[in-house]
C-alpha cells in the first residue's frame, strides 16, 4: 500500500477575541486570524465522497472560532494550544499545525502582525 496522507486546511479564519497580557487587550479585544492544517489517517472519503468518512471542516472551523471568542488567555501560545487540543479530538487526527495571528499588536515598533505556530502530533 502506498503512503497516503490527507491534510485538511483552514486558512484565514477570523474571530474577535479578548486575549493578551495587558488589561487593555482583554478589555478592548481585537481580531485574531487562525490557520490550521490537520493531518488525518481517515482516507475513506477519498473514495466514498461521504462527509461521514472525513473531518467536517465547517464544524471544526466553528469550534475554533468558539475558542477564539471564548474565555481570554494571556498568551498566543496558550490559544494555539487550546485550538490544537480541540483539532486533535477529531476522529483519525494524527497531527496538527496551528498558527494564530494577532494583526493589531500594540508594540512600540511598526509590525504588520505577530503570530505563533504550534505543531503537535499524536504519539
Amino acid at each position: 500500500m502506498s503512503d497516503q496522507r490527507l491534510t485538511i486546511s483552514i486558512r484565514g479564519l477570523e474571530a474577535f477575541g479578548r486575549h493578551g497580557v495587558h488589561d487593555s487587550e482583554r478589555e478592548l479585544g481585537q481580531r485574531f486570524v487562525v490557520d490550521l492544517d490537520l493531518e488525518v489517517s481517515r482516507l475513506a472519503a477519498v473514495h466514498s465522497d461521504d462527509l461521514a468518512d472525513t473531518v467536517d471542516y465547517a464544524a471544526l472551523a466553528q469550534a475554533v472560532a468558539a475558542i477564539v471568542t471564548g474565555p481570554p488567555v494571556r498568551l498566543l501560545e496558550r490559544l494555539a494550544g487550546l485550538i490544537a487540543d480541540r483539532a486533535l479530538q477529531e476522529e483519525g487526527a494524527r497531527a496538527v499545525t496551528v498558527t494564530v495571528h494577532k494583526p493589531h499588536v500594540a508594540l512600540p515598533q511598526v509590525v504588520s502582525e505577530t503570530s505563533v505556530t504550534l505543531h503537535r502530533a499524536e504519539p
